[in-house]
């Protein structure tokens, strides 16, 4: 019988347990978190077809249906603004043919991320261990590998699983010439609640869908508006999917209550232009300083900056991976950030995850079923991973450098970002190359695509 220890509870590691469980497989979780609530970043997800493809294939049909059912109101359009509200690019479902569009199980979804979280720990509970802080890990000559935590306890198994982040332990130990590098980049979250007043701000294709606006210095704001679908609909607020009272007594405000529609937003600028101390700024400090960076914006984004919950608000260090050659296979692997943090430019950093949760448990079923030896399986895993994952690594980064022109100062900088904004106008009335380039991100969102089969 093969035994599984992942290393940690985040998106890529609870979907391989969910996987590996419904195979058949003995697989146990590890986390340092001391609470199921503890840990939790953000408050949204996009769910693109590749995680749609794993939650459906990992998790059992009554789950993914949940999962469905509390996802919030698909974003119809993709725009592209700027700090004026001056739409730049707009595509909606006019664009593509009836015939090009993403088929239904495709369509991208959006949740809470500690909705999805309810979901993934969901059946799972007895398999996940809290508490549990990895020290190393130690590999046997009978091909077995054990985990050593903090607290002075061991876990044996034939396979190590490294789903432990961005700054993963376990990489460190395999792979320590895996580096992460900074982009530059500093982002700060905000959560403003959706009422009469704050969707009167916005234009109807914003509250319609996720937005990007453009600034000056190369200042971004990325716009979501979250509603939820059990609300229009009138179902009732209980089970999974609803605020879980401990998290939100733990942390007032909107942080962690997804039963309330909210416009989501997130400010990211050059750390160039921000204060030396923002990492340990927070709440309304640093609503005040998203304030003060934006005086030359439209009012109506100023106020929905203004109003949102102080308790939603901190800062992010924007990291990514740099590719490394494939290492040679042994049993222990990585998933997720653990091996491929990436920037939020593509929003497929989740997606990634759950593709290598989906792609590790196929392979694992094989070694299970007895049609390929664990290293072999792995080895396959490692292969097809790194392709697809350095590639969304890099087309990530390409998105978000804050080394880049775009985020510097001076003439040749803003005939950059004029210059960029112009070809957004241009492709705007340009029907057909607006068709290739939602053609193009569909597919690279998975659309599609089903190369794990």
């Amino acid at each position: 019988m093969l035994d599984v220890l992942i290393i940690g509870a985040g998106t890529g590691g609870l979907c391989l347990a969910q996987g590996l469980k419904r195979a058949g497989i003995n697989v146990a979780v590890y986390e340092r978190d001391r609470t199921r609530r503890d840990g939790l970043q953000g408050y949204r997800v996009g769910i693109d077809a590749d995680g749609k493809r794993a939650l459906k294939d990992n998790l059992p049909p009554d789950l993914y249906d949940t999962f469905i059912a509390t996802c919030a109101q698909r974003p119809i359009y993709g725009n592209q603004l700027t700090h004026e509200l001056k739409f730049l690019f707009s595509a909606g479902p006019e664009v593509l043919k009836s015939e090009d569009r993403p088929s239904e199980e495709e369509q991208d979804e959006s949740v809470s991320r500690m909705t999805l979280r309810q979901v993934l720990l969901t059946g799972i509970e007895d398999l996940v261990h809290f508490d549990k802080e990895f020290s190393h890990y130690e590999q046997h000559p009978d091909g077995k590998v054990t985990a050593h935590f903090t607290d002075g306890t061991t876990a044996t198994g034939d396979l190590l699983v490294a789903a432990d982040g961005a700054h993963s332990k376990v990489r460190a130990q395999y792979l320590p010439h895996a580096k992460l590098a900074d982009t530059g980049l500093i982002g700060i979250t905000g959560k403003t609640p959706l009422t009469p007043q704050t969707a009167a701000l916005l234009p109807q294709r914003m509250t319609e869908g996720v937005s990007m606006v453009h600034g000056p210095k190369g200042f971004m704001c990325v716009i979501h508006v979250m509603r939820f679908k059990w609300d229009a609909d009138g179902r009732p607020r209980t089970g999974i999917g609803t605020t879980d009272a401990e998290a939100i007594a733990a942390w007032p405000g909107m942080l962690y209550d997804n039963s309330r529609d909210y416009i989501m937003w997130g400010f990211a600028a050059s750390e160039r232009w921000l204060p030396r101390d923002i990492s340990r700024m927070r709440g309304a400090d640093i609503q005040r300083l998203v304030l003060e960076m934006t005086q030359d914006w439209h009012p109506n984004l100023r106020t929905i900056f203004s109003l949102g919950d102080p308790g939603s608000s901190f800062p992010l260090t924007i990291r990514t991976s740099e590719p490394i050659p494939q290492w040679q296979t042994s049993n222990v692997t990585l998933i997720g950030d653990a091996i491929h943090t990436m920037t939020p430019g593509r929003g497929v950093g989740a997606n990634t995850a759950l593709r290598d949760a989906r792609l590790l448990t196929r392979n694992l079923l094989k070694v299970h079923r007895g049609e390929l030896p664990l290293l072999e399986a792995v080895h396959d895993y490692e292969t097809r991973m790194t392709a697809y994952a350095w590639d969304a690594v890099v087309k990530s980064r390409a998105q978000m450098d804050g080394h880049s022109i775009l985020h510097k100062d001076g003439l040749a900088a803003d005939l950059v970002r004029a210059g960029m904004r112009t070809a957004m106008r241009v492709m705007d009335h340009l029907p057909p190359v607006k068709r290739r380039m939602v053609a193009a991100e569909s597919t690279f969102r998975g659309a599609g695509r089903d190369d794990e089969a």
